[in-house]
């Protein structure tokens, strides 16, 4: 039954609510989201090495990720919202069907295998905390990610997100709690100093492929139509007078996610260079493992901080890794897809969640290591990434798929750097050390 509307707002006060409306800080929404779940606890492991290994040396990564993640992310969001149709939808239509059924396959092994690792941290972090066994926190948080995403329609999962995008915070706070010498870091983010040998070239590798992975496009596509269907909107080719508003939302959507994600990740290098690289810790395979080893060094407050942050992210990178993978096969296949519909009527769709999910679960019972599954996620990762982001560039420059909201050639340029830097991460990925 459709729901009653009570007395609308009328004079001032319905103009003051109007602009709240229109204030770009109410509608962040897929870009804040994507950006937050890009540091997920793999990749608070990652960052954790660069700053453990290298300590401020590898600091200048972060400003030079920031605008060619943000310029690929806002091309999925623009390809999305200008097509109504997800990314894999519009590869669909535009490319041979194997590219896409070769991409999307291996997008689900290497989510998959990226929840796996993910979660492991997660019951390993609970059990630091809480003291109960980590295999029983793993189930725990697994149920609720999956729970949420089966029961809960995707209008109301999507605030829970927004909140949870909160828990980044906790590593602006950490690097506030020990000792940072900021002029030192302002020389080194300029000037850094390290010798590039195989396991510098390891780390960068492993960064970039962190900060620039393929299941955040189809996520982010993906997520523009699922709000623009929460919103009864239609497709900028279809509803031009909406374009102008729309895109300039994308841009501060997208832009500000990435900035805020990326700056996060600034502040785990740089919170485990003061701390860990300093007392001679330079060896971290898990973000569990870093927030062990900042206690005796920063003290319970900032592990405390670095341990419940990754708990907040791993409840929205979890969600995400599988929802990305279920968007690309379900629009490979054609199947009803969204979290909006229920699962009795898109089987297939959530059927992929739950099975990604899952098998993430039975891995931490088997005798495969879920950071070495991990590393071979980081691989899969580095393969698809450099056609899947030729693939993107070229469906958002084309008139027949964008109509005349191509991108503009900033942005184009950005992306095919983009594009470059990661050839050369996969290649550098691919040569033994």
């Amino acid at each position: 039954m459709q729901e009653t509307e009570g007395p609308r707002p009328t004079g001032r006060f319905a103009t003051l609510i109007a602009r709240i409306k229109e204030h770009p800080l109410a509608r962040v929404g897929p870009g804040l989201i994507t950006g937050v779940a890009d540091d997920d606890p793999s990749g608070i492991a990652t960052y954790s090495q660069a700053g453990a290994q290298f300590g401020l040396d590898m600091l200048w990564t972060m400003p030079l990720c920031f605008p060619l993640m943000a310029a690929i992310q806002s091309i999925c969001a623009r390809i999305g919202r200008v097509t109504g149709k997800g990314l894999a939808a519009n590869i669909r239509l535009a490319f041979p069907p194997m590219v896409l059924r070769a991409v999307v396959v291996l997008l689900l092994i290497a989510n998959t295998l990226n929840i796996a690792a993910d979660v492991a941290a997660m019951g390993e972090v609970s059990e630091l905390v809480t003291g109960i066994d980590r295999h029983i926190g793993t189930l725990v948080f697994v149920l609720v990610t999956l729970g949420l995403q089966l029961f809960v329609p995707y209008h109301r999962y999507v605030r829970y997100l927004k909140w949870l995008t909160l828990s980044l915070l906790a590593y602006f706070l950490v690097a506030f709690t020990v000792h940072v010498p900021w002029g030192e870091v302002a020389r080194r983010v300029v000037w850094p100093r390290f010798k590039l040998d195989a396991g510098a070239a390891t780390v960068v590798t492993g960064v970039f492929g962190t900060t620039i992975s393929p299941y955040l496009f189809f996520w982010q596509a993906s997520e523009e139509v699922e709000d623009m269907q929460a919103r009864h909107g239609a497709p900028l080719t279809v509803d031009q007078l909406a374009a102008g508003p729309e895109l300039r939302r994308i841009k501060w959507d997208t832009w500000s996610g990435m900035f805020y994600s990326d700056v996060t990740a600034f502040f785990i290098i740089l919170a485990t260079a003061v701390t860990l690289h300093v007392a001679g810790v330079t060896d971290i395979h898990s973000a569990a493992q870093a927030a062990r080893a900042l206690r005796p060094l920063a003290g319970n407050f900032a592990y405390i901080l670095f341990a419940l942050g990754i708990l907040g992210v791993g409840l929205i990178g979890v969600p995400v890794l599988a929802g990305s993978a279920a968007y690309g096969l379900s629009e490979a296949m054609g199947w009803k897809e969204g979290l909006e519909l229920k699962a009795t009527d898109a089987r297939g769709f959530y059927g992929v969640i739950a099975f990604s999910v899952l098998i993430a679960l039975v891995i931490q019972y088997s005798p495969i290591d879920p950071m070495k599954a991990l590393f071979w996620s980081a691989v899969i990762n580095g393969v698809v990434a450099v056609p899947l982001m030729a693939v993107i560039m070229v469906l958002v420059s084309k008139r027949s798929v964008m109509g005349p909201y191509t991108a503009s050639r900033p942005l184009v340029v950005l992306g095919w750097i983009g594009t470059g830097a990661m050839s050369l991460a996969a290649l550098a990925m691919l040569i033994p050390g």
